[in-house]
């Protein structure tokens, strides 16, 4: 197994609108190990393949909160076959907007259709924690952040604090890379 790269905002690859998955082989079985080694070591409850830039419609999902409760799922090609008019709100933050959390209300519980790791057809109900989590990350897979659900005054806020951060690190890259020569003659 291997940990990725988990890709955050601004990057555009978010946005992308991820593919079906045609046939649970070999790479699809070491994309989830990986993404599940991934979460847990971000640490996060769950991961859409997206943020790890990979545009396929996979999730893995483990709201266990220690190692001896964990109980991972394997949801590829996932989809919310049902929603109840009954609405939750939760406290969500996401990996790839690292360190913001806001209020969001989603339906209090799902029946979600998905094919395991043998490729399977599987339902399940969801309610709880389990709910919100899976339909954040299913929203992942439509190109879409948790923060959408927010107010768009919220949304531009969050949206401009990461497009500011990732310009600095841009600079600060490019600062680092025209002083390394320099030094490197120096030595010399």
């Amino acid at each position: 197994m291997a940990l990725l790269p988990i890709i955050t905002l601004p990057d555009p690859r978010l946005r992308k609108v991820s593919q079906l998955v045609e046939r649970v082989d070999a790479e699809i079985l070491q994309l989830l190990d990986d993404m599940l080694e991934t979460m847990y070591e971000a640490p996060g409850v769950g991961l859409a393949a997206i943020q790890v830039a990979v545009a396929r419609r996979i999730v893995v999902v483990d709201i266990g909160k220690t190692e001896e409760e964990r109980s991972p799922l394997f949801l590829i090609n996932p989809e919310v076959v049902w929603a109840s008019e009954e609405l939750s709100s939760y406290n969500e933050g996401c990996l790839s907007v690292p360190d913001y959390f806001d209020d969001v209300k989603r339906p209090a519980r799902v029946r979600v259709r998905h094919l395991d790791r043998a490729g399977e057809m599987q339902e399940f109900d969801a309610e709880g924690l389990l709910a919100t989590v899976v339909q954040h990350e299913l929203e992942h897979l439509e190109g879409g952040l948790f923060i959408d659900n927010l107010s768009r005054l919220k949304r531009e806020r969050v949206v401009k604090k990461f497009a500011k951060a990732a310009r600095m690190d841009e600079i600060v890259a490019q600062r680092r890379a025209q002083a390394a020569p320099q030094s490197e003659e120096a030595e010399a």
